[in-house]
């Protein structure tokens, strides 16, 4: 995955780059991607030797000396101050960064700032003057080098090991976890420390230069996937296919549609037993076990007992008293539920308990390496449930109508087909005999 899909990047934001392991190169990495025109700087200092990276490089001393900005002139422009006599590039004074921000913005152009420094050290513990994050900034994105972990904790590996010390306890000399490094990259006086309150903020765990530190990063990942917009997972020195990101995960939602009357059946099928619970608890037990959060259930007709099903779960309970209109109405109130940040959702069928925590992570791991718009599982040729759906699909789902529910806005979006073997999966209950055919399935009966 490109570095600029993987970070989610929207046309014109203002990004910066703090943290250690992978600053510069994740910052030139992403202008080479982007093409056209990108203004890239430091709030803090870069390597002379650095400036080579750049089609360009501009020492701006006042706004005086700040060039035209084209946006039809593609080239990588980097702006600082004079080199100082320790050969660093100095940054630029503060009046002039704004007015390079105000024009980069006015146009539509991108604006790269690294804002943080580390030595060259893959791991770092920001003083209390760091990072140097300007307000206006959109996004940041906080680097660390896993090459780091397991190394002791040592000024070899760590810039600033004693504030590394004091943030995590671990004893100078110690050997660094991986959950000494998630301590530190959670933590509102070092990983997030300096972000804007209203900066989107990304994790980039760099340096996953293998299968082994991949795995382990992944376990990481699900721990900051709550913290961070985003927890991306990958290599700058050692890409896959030109392609530096292996896997970008975010916090994905539940959204279980609890709503219908089941006037087929006759029977409320949200409370049919299936081994001794009732459906519905049965599908909040599955997605909870995959680490869907938050969790929604929707409900409508007969919603007093299968609120009363869903008494003892972390669930947020959203009535629908429009269910008869459609299921459309049921994913829009699911969907209103969720937080700003909520960067996809998957939806659950109240007539399913069959469908694994297996499945839906599978589903939530297809999703974070590839990050489509819509990811499913195929099963037998055929489209199975449930569906993921990202971020940017969710105006075109505020827009359905009737009885379609998602299905209804597949066509608009590209679906990336997770291949599911267990045609089980496939089976619902609508009617009469349904309930024995899914049982008798699952060995239930």
């Amino acid at each position: 995955m490109k570095l600029a899909q993987a970070l989610g990047l929207r046309p014109g934001e203002t990004v910066a780059f703090t943290g250690a392991g992978g600053k510069t190169g994740a910052m030139f990495g992403l202008a080479r991607e982007l093409g056209g025109t990108i203004i890239l700087t430091t709030t803090t200092h870069l390597g002379a030797w650095q400036a080579g990276l750049a089609d360009q490089h501009i020492i701006v001393n006042g706004i005086e000396d700040i060039p035209p900005i084209e946006s039809d002139q593609p080239q990588i422009l980097l702006f600082t101050g004079p080199v100082n006599a320790e050969n660093r590039l100095t940054p630029l004074p503060e009046d002039v960064l704004t007015e390079v921000h105000s024009r980069c913005t006015k146009i539509g152009i991108h604006f790269l700032i690294e804002a943080d420094g580390a030595r060259k050290r893959p791991l770092k513990a920001p003083a209390p003057y760091e990072p140097v994050v300007p307000d206006w900034v959109d996004l940041v994105v906080v680097v660390a080098g896993l090459s780091g972990v397991g190394k002791p904790l040592t000024e070899e590996w760590v810039h600033r090991p004693a504030l590394f010390s004091g943030l995590t306890g671990l004893v100078l000399g110690e050997r660094i976890s991986c959950q000494n490094l998630v301590d530190l990259l959670s933590s509102e006086v070092s990983g997030l420390q300096g972000i804007p309150a209203g900066a989107r903020r990304v994790c980039f765990l760099n340096q996953a230069d293998h299968a082994l530190i991949q795995a382990m990063a992944q376990r990481m990942a699900r721990q900051l996937s709550g913290i961070y917009e985003r927890v991306l997972i990958g290599s700058l020195e050692k890409p896959a296919e030109d392609e530096p990101v292996f896997a970008a995960h975010s916090q994905i939602a539940g959204v279980i549609l609890a709503a219908g009357g089941s006037e087929r059946l006759g029977a409320p099928k949200q409370l049919l037993d299936w081994g001794g619970s009732p459906f519905i608890s049965q599908i909040i037990k599955n997605a909870l076990e995959s680490r869907l959060r938050p969790l929604v259930v929707v409900t409508g007709a007969g919603h007093a007992e299968i609120e009363k099903a869903c008494r003892d779960f972390p669930v947020r309970i959203v009535h629908n008293e429009r269910w008869a209109e459609g299921q459309a109405t049921s994913m829009q109130l699911g969907l209103a539920a969720l937080p700003e940040d909520c960067q996809g959702v998957v939806f659950l069928l109240s007539d399913q308990p069959q469908v694994s925590p297996l499945l839906i992570r599978g589903l939530i791991e297809r999703f974070s390496a590839h990050r489509n718009p819509i990811t499913a599982p195929q099963i037998a040729g055929r489209r199975g449930n449930p569906v993921l759906f990202a971020r940017e699909t969710f105006d075109a789902l505020r827009s359905v109508t009737g009885d379609q529910g998602g299905r209804a806005v597949m066509q608009q979006f590209k679906v990336d087909w997770l291949p599911w073997v267990d045609d089980r999966a496939l089976l619902d209950v609508d009617q009469e005999g349904d309930l024995e055919l899914l049982q008798n399935a699952f060995f239930l009966h």
